[in-house]
């Protein structure tokens, strides 16, 4: 069946035959059909189908998986309220979903200019640097690396944080309370590194989301950086009128 020939570009009109298909025909997790077949069944090339497909994954209505295909995008996923909850373990089990985490990296560095500042640290402080894959039923959800001023946590090891939550380490075994996390997130693209730990094409649409966490003291325990898979999460905020 050959797509129409109209003014609006070829790839345009896919994508819109495409949308519909994904609205009334696919469910979420259904395998598209791939390159190769949808070129053949409109009778268009391969660049154009791949247009497509990329914008597609840009509007969020389908995930790219290398070397799987690609698959419609479950958009029913429930929304994370930031005002109350900052933890993707529990963010994750409210969901009703199983959360596991990989440490892919614990070592100690020195803080840079950016860091320094960030961590309200001087250029040079010793850190512990923790690069975590958390997964969600099994699927990668969330590359974080995170930062812990290494004067607060002086005996933190690497099993500490293999059989515990970090914020249960830090309240736990440091007696840190933690009082207020601050948290921004932008749309973005997955860079190559990340892209591969979470199983999503490079360039794929991803959340980045930057994170202070504050003690008692109003002092920086943590600063994270995250990269989110943009099809598995929503984020929810309330904003209260003041009358």
């Amino acid at each position: 069946m050959a797509i129409a020939a109209r003014k609006q570009p070829l790839y345009d009109q896919l994508v819109d035959i495409l949308t519909e298909k994904i609205e009334h025909e696919y469910r979420p997790g259904d395998l598209m059909p791939s390159e190769r077949e949808l070129s053949k069944h409109y009778g268009i090339s391969r660049t154009t189908v791949r247009l497509a497909l990329q914008e597609l994954e840009r509007l969020g209505l389908v995930v790219r998986q290398h070397g799987r295909g690609t698959f419609v995008a479950d958009r029913s996923v429930q929304a994370t309220n930031l005002s109350q909850t900052y933890s993707f373990t529990v963010q994750m089990r409210e969901m009703g979903r199983v959360p596991s985490t990989t440490i892919l990296e614990f070592c100690e560095i020195e803080a840079d200019k950016n860091l320094a500042e960030s961590l309200r640290v001087h250029i040079g402080d010793k850190l512990y640097k923790l690069k975590r894959l958390r997964s969600a039923d099994d699927m990668p959800m969330m590359v974080e690396r995170t930062y812990l001023p290494m004067r607060k946590f002086m005996s933190l090891k690497r099993p500490m944080l293999e059989h515990s939550a970090l914020y249960d380490v830090i309240e736990r075994d440091f007696h840190e309370t933690i009082r207020v996390a601050e948290e921004e997130f932008f749309a973005s693209i997955a860079r190559p590194a990340d892209a591969h730990l979470l199983d999503i094409g490079e360039g794929a649409p991803v959340l980045e989301l930057v994170r202070t966490t504050y003690d008692m003291r109003n002092e920086i325990i943590e600063y994270t950086l995250s990269v989110a898979r943009a099809d598995q999460f929503k984020y929810k905020i309330f904003h209260y009128r003041n009358e």
